[in-house]
């Protein structure tokens, strides 16, 4: 593999440039790419040249902000406007990040390409397959369940055995300047991560409506549904006198259904727009583990095919607030089977004993 050509996604955080590191290291060609995405992308691109100059490789520059507005801030803030609660690395990753990164190597020659992200990449079968990283606490695998079978096969993820501190511990060992640099934002092109201020300013203010009582009465007033999330209880600026939660938002009344905390258990959820990996198309059910946000503990589950093309997936235990926008995505052992997006929860009061 020595001398082969290899792309390597800079950010100038340290992730990225330990991978330029061990790259090196390993005898490739390195070249780095940045993406300038947003306004807020500046600081990035500056940040990328820095380290890329201070180890001697060639730097990229995507300029890409029309794609990024077109396939992930539009989408992304429609659902929020919809009352969902969407992710958008999840909507990046696939459709922007990879999709420009996997291009840019096909164009200009490169045999691989190359991302910080925490996640292990397997074949088998002539299938590409996405693992786990070792390293549990840092693993990213939730949000690369939407990569396509071809941009698997061109990624390459030197992190996978790695945890932050060896990682923080081998830039500082090499030099880089980014060895003590805090970890990268949620989200990226919004720097002070005022989310419901960001697409007011750009998309409109949204209209207040009622908040209902769990008893189904009108108990106060919200300020639009960008500002919330099911499953909140903190801000609400309700009080009924003991705690209650966002149980439901409805975009066409504009009403915002409060539940007591009870009630915040679904025994599962109904899936829409499905991504796998590990197989073309669900055909039968099987035994997983689900995991409902990126932070989340894994769920033991059935999952079922339907024959719509979503998925029913039943937990085996209940879980706190699945929010409809947030990805469901299924596990077996290391190996991420696929997912796809929240539609509603099931209660649990039908879920089969």
């Amino acid at each position: 593999m020595r001398g082969k050509k290899i792309l390597v996604a800079l950010s100038g955080g340290v992730d990225s440039s330990v991978c330029v590191y061990l790259m090196q290291q390993a005898g490739y060609e390195v070249t780095g790419l940045v993406l300038h995405l947003s306004p807020a992308h500046e600081s990035t691109v500056q940040a990328a040249q820095e380290v890329a100059d201070a180890m001697g490789i060639r730097l990229m520059v995507a300029r890409e902000e029309e794609w990024f507005q077109r396939e992930v801030i539009l989408p992304w803030a429609q659902a929020y406007r919809r009352g969902e609660t969407p992710n958008p690395c999840i909507f990046c990753n696939p459709s922007t990040k990879f999709a420009i990164l996997c291009q840019e190597a096909q164009k200009h020659g490169f045999d691989a390409v190359v991302t910080g992200h925490y996640a292990g990449i397997a074949q088998q079968e002539g299938r590409y397959l996405l693992k786990k990283a070792q390293c549990l606490p840092r693993d990213q695998s939730y949000m690369l369940y939407r990569l396509s079978q071809e941009q698997l096969s061109m990624l390459r993820l030197p992190l996978e055995t790695l945890s932050k501190d060896q990682v923080r511990e081998m830039a500082a060992k090499a030099g880089l300047p980014c060895a003590k640099a805090p970890d990268s934002q949620e989200i990226c092109f919004i720097p002070d991560h005022d989310y419901p201020a960001y697409l007011e300013q750009r998309f409109g203010k949204m209209p207040s409506g009622d908040f209902i009582s769990p008893e189904g009465q009108v108990c106060g007033r919200h300020q639009g549904l960008l500002h919330y999330t099911i499953g909140q209880r903190k801000g609400l600026g309700i009080a009924l006198g003991r705690p209650v939660f966002i149980r439901a938002m409805d975009p066409v009344s504009n009403r915002i259904y409060l539940g007591d905390a009870a009630d915040a258990f679904a025994g599962g959820v109904l899936l829409r727009d499905c991504s796998w990996i590990a197989f073309d198309q669900l055909r039968a059910p099987l035994r997983a583990g689900a995991k409902i946000r990126s932070a989340a503990q894994e769920a033991p589950c059935e999952v079922f095919p339907l024959p719509d093309g979503g998925v029913k997936v039943l937990f085996d235990t209940p879980q706190r607030a699945p929010a409809p926008g947030q990805s469901c995505v299924l596990y077996q052992g290391e190996y991420v089977l696929g997912g796809g997006y929240i539609q509603c929860q099931i209660p649990k009061e039908t879920r089969p004993n």
